[in-house]
């Protein structure tokens, strides 16, 4: 069982992890987001990502990062809350917790051997930077099947009209 509080890792700590479980032969799996309200549309797509590989590592956008590109109101659940939700399951061994709205930088450093993010991107929306870092490394880019219904926008909207 994952325990929560030991999954979050700085940089430097997953890149040094990184190199062992290469020379493992182990399979690194990656992928990102905000995960700012956690929902059953994000537990199925990281059960799913996890498949890929022997562990998914999430790289999510600190406060931060996830104001300026969601806005002043978000997030909901901050950094090291989410770090913990996401840490307490089954399918991700480690979070990292990225300060620019990128995580160019992060990919290139763990050069991870999947790299998953849902079904609405394609190839060609993936942020250029990202992109280029994935290529580098030589990752393989996977892209899930989107799960119609769940939207962490839709509930936040679905909760203001009830108040």
């Amino acid at each position: 069982m994952n325990d929560p509080a030991k999954s979050l890792l700085t940089l430097d700590e997953a890149a040094a992890l990184r190199k062992e479980l290469r020379a493992a032969g182990r399979t690194l799996v990656v992928t990102n987001g905000c995960f700012d309200l956690m929902h059953r549309g994000h537990a199925s797509y990281l059960y799913e990502a996890a498949k890929n590989g022997d562990e998914l590592w999430v790289l999510i956008n600190s406060d931060a990062s996830v104001s300026a590109l969601k806005g002043p109101s978000r997030p909901l659940v901050s950094e090291k809350d989410r770090a913990y939700l996401l840490g307490a399951l089954a399918s991700v061994s480690h979070v990292v917790i990225f300060d620019s709205p990128r995580c160019d930088r992060e990919l290139a450093a763990l050069e991870p051997d999947v790299y998953v993010k849902a079904g609405d991107y394609t190839l060609e929306k993936l942020d250029p930077s990202e992109r280029a870092a994935l290529e580098s490394s030589g990752a393989k880019i996977v892209f899930m099947p989107f799960i119609d219904g769940f939207s962490t926008t839709n509930i936040v909207e679905k909760i203001r009209k009830s108040l």
